[in-house]
């Protein structure tokens, strides 16, 4: 029972956002009583917390599981970005913003685990994208890295791009343009620039 609460609490949070969802919600849609929840987790804190690990653990399995594939580091930057997309729902209710300004202590933590992780992945890219002719010889992996994670991250803040004037599918597409264009060699703007004629992204 617990992780039955754990999975349709994520798909809530998610879908609906970490504020407006309450227990009550929960159990009405689990059809059972909220005491039944309680037996598994102390409080909402609680299970925000839960909620947020468990999403976490889920994307890193799935971020590894790309990484494992042989392909180029480009191709590998838009698989991750669409894996991300289909898990998150595209943001539609900000869950990160919500957690962010409703659980900031979850938040923070969270933060620090997503930066580990990705970090890690993205330096192994950027290596491979160096080594392969891909992206510009003599770039600052490190910085990349670590600047890639800030954009990424930063974008999702509402206040600085509000959901009346930007779509976080087109938000994502863009920054991943702009990010690459920045790190590629000329043949990898070729390569670039052919992914996203032939997946049709828009940009708009």
């Amino acid at each position: 029972m617990k992780e039955t609460i754990l999975i349709k609490a994520t798909e809530m949070f998610l879908s609906l956002g970490f504020k407006s969802v309450t227990m009550d919600d929960i159990a009405a849609e689990l059809g059972i009583s909220k005491k039944t929840i309680y037996q598994h987790f102390e409080n909402k804190n609680d299970l925000v917390e839960a909620t947020a690990n468990h999403l976490f653990e889920t994307i890193s399995t799935g971020i590894d599981a790309i990484c494992q594939i042989d392909q180029s580091p480009i191709q590998e930057f838009f698989v991750v970005r669409q894996y991300l997309q289909g898990v998150l729902k595209n943001d539609t209710a900000s869950p990160d913003h919500q957690l962010q300004k409703f659980y900031p202590k979850i938040h923070a933590c969270l933060r620090i685990k997503q930066f580990e992780k990705l970090h890690g992945c993205m330096l192994n890219n950027l290596e491979r994208g160096v080594k392969e002719g891909l992206y510009r010889a003599g770039l600052n992996i490190e910085f990349a890295a670590r600047i890639y994670f800030t954009g990424l991250t930063g974008i999702k803040d509402d206040e600085i791009f509000p959901k009346t004037m930007y779509n976080m599918e087109t938000l994502t597409i863009q920054y991943l343009e702009y990010h690459l264009r920045g790190i590629v060699s000329e043949r990898g703007l070729a390569e670039l620039t052919k992914t996203i004629a032939e997946n049709n992204f828009k940009k708009n």
